[in-house]
């Protein structure tokens, strides 16, 4: 008996296969090798067609069936962790109306910051939990005024894994979960949040059917099984944004408990037993995969749009060509701490929440010529990236949410000893590194939903921890490092706001 899980990323899709008896993953690829295409025909503008996911899902799917040697009719249920926030719109047809802009698109903060404004804070907060601010909800407006002849013809808005899920199922629907993500869901009806609906002008049946996060939420169609070599009627029984899912992921489910991860963008995301909220919006409050109202669970998220692209720019630009991630990782860990005087902000992905939505841009500072080599420039990426997750975490710490210990995948940046150390010893919290990853929680969710495992706790008891990355002795260094990137990011929005 098997489960079949998938990521739908912003650099690639993964596929996973699990033994739901032993939670052993089987098989997992990912496609493409190279990161996937980002159009960007303007500046703070990011979008990719979902033609491409699926494609990239095909061949990871074909993939781990051929490793993996099982048969199809064994996979008992599919679950798909996806990309947050990307806006998909499709006709009556099912047909995409246009390219998916994707959720480090930024053309979405003026619609989201008027709406906050215009309906003001103490109406906005208390049921979104979040402004508008640049979420699924403000780039549906942006094409509503900038695109009216295609917003005419939309039948429904997806989110990408309600994308995937159609393409799988021909049924179109979401949870609360995912219409969180889009600032749709009111946590004061527990419904959906017909006041900003109404007030951006969208009819209230553009929305996709809700239903629950663990549940069945379609099967696979004869066409889908034929293109991708699954078996026909197999249910799709799990859904959720990749931040959500890594929480899954990594056993996160119960207030106070702490995920973490550091791919294309980065997250240090806990969960939160009471519906509550940052009066500034800089931290991002979605339904968790377990949110009821009776029993509300919080995913509150700090995001930063910088961080594995930070670290790829300065792998294409900086180091020479031929140098593998691992490499930059150990020419960076022969700098000490603090990259004698080097602060990096890692804001060159569009506009950052944790800043109330501006958009500063990357910058460099402290460079001496006669002192700094490239590995004080490597070390310095990761350090400036550590700390701009530090400086979330403050303010989710500020909003009543101690970060204590984190639990994070052994992957991407996690995988650098600069980047995980600095982070344990800044926060002065322990790391638990675990051996999972978005594709394989997905599964793992897909079995909870289908009802093969009773609880989390049962779908979770194998999961195997790696490694504990403990504070270091001295925490000094970090401590000042951090500080005097606090100085530069202080000067840097001080500019930004003359």
């Amino acid at each position: 008996m098997y489960l079949l899980g998938y990521d739908i990323g912003s650099s690639s899709v993964k596929a996973a296969i699990v033994d739901a008896v032993t939670g052993e993953c089987i098989a997992s690829d990912f496609y493409p090798r190279q990161e996937a295409p980002i159009k960007a025909l303007r500046a703070g503008w990011a979008e990719q067609d979902p033609a491409q996911w699926w494609q990239y899902l095909k061949e990871a799917t074909a993939s781990v069936l051929a490793m993996s040697k099982i048969e199809p009719s064994g996979i008992k249920a599919i679950g798909i962790s996806y990309q947050m926030h990307g806006l998909v719109a499709v006709d009556r047809e099912h047909e995409v109306l246009r390219d998916a802009i994707i959720w480090c698109d930024s053309r979405g903060v003026p619609f989201g910051a008027k709406a906050f404004a215009e309906l003001g804070p103490d109406n906005v907060l208390p049921r979104l939990l979040n402004s508008p601010g640049n979420f699924t909800a403000a780039k549906l407006k942006w094409m509503k005024d900038n695109e009216p002849d295609l917003f005419e013809r939309i039948y429904k808005v997806m989110l990408p894994g309600d994308y995937i899920a159609m393409r799988l199922t021909g049924e179109i629907c979401t949870n609360p979960e995912g219409l969180s993500e889009y600032m749709l869901w009111d946590f004061s009806s527990n419904a959906s949040a017909d006041f900003l609906l109404d007030y951006y002008g969208f009819p209230r049946d553009i929305l996709p059917q809700v239903g629950e996060t663990f549940s069945e939420q379609g099967q696979v169609t004869a066409a889908a099984a034929a293109e991708l070599g699954l078996a026909e009627g197999t249910p799709v029984t799990y859904r959720a944004g990749d931040q959500p899912n890594n929480a899954l992921s990594l056993n996160v489910f119960n207030p106070g408990e702490i995920a973490s991860t550091a791919g294309t963008s980065g997250v240090v995301y806990g969960i939160n037993g009471t519906v509550d909220y940052d009066p500034l919006s800089r931290v991002n409050n979605f339904a968790h995969v377990n949110h009821t109202a009776s029993q509300p669970r919080i995913g509150v998220m700090t995001c930063i749009n910088g961080t594995g692209i930070l670290n790829s720019w300065i792998r294409r630009n900086v180091a020479p060509e031929g140098m593998s991630y691992a490499m930059m990782n150990d020419e960076a860990s022969t700098v000490a701490p603090g990259s004698e005087g080097i602060s990096i902000l890692p804001f060159g992905n569009g506009a950052e929440r944790v800043l109330e939505n501006r958009d500063i841009g990357c910058s460099f500072h402290g460079i001496n010529f006669n002192i700094h080599r490239r590995a004080h420039l490597l070390r310095a990426a990761q350090e400036g990236i550590v700390f701009s997750f530090m400086y979330g975490i403050e303010i989710m710490e500020r909003i009543g949410l101690p970060v204590n210990r984190i639990h994070a995948g052994n992957a991407n940046m996690f995988l650098s000893p600069v980047f995980r150390e600095t982070l344990a010893s800044v926060s002065d919290a322990a790391i638990d590194l675990y051996d999972t990853d978005g594709a394989i929680g997905a599964a793992r969710g897909a079995g909870i939903g289908a009802g093969i495992y009773k609880s989390p706790a049962e779908a979770f008891a194998t999961l195997r921890r790696i490694d504990t990355v403990y504070p270091a002795t001295d925490r000094t260094p970090y401590i000042e490092a951090y500080a005097r990137w606090k100085e530069c990011l202080a000067r840097e929005l001080a500019k930004e706001i003359k």
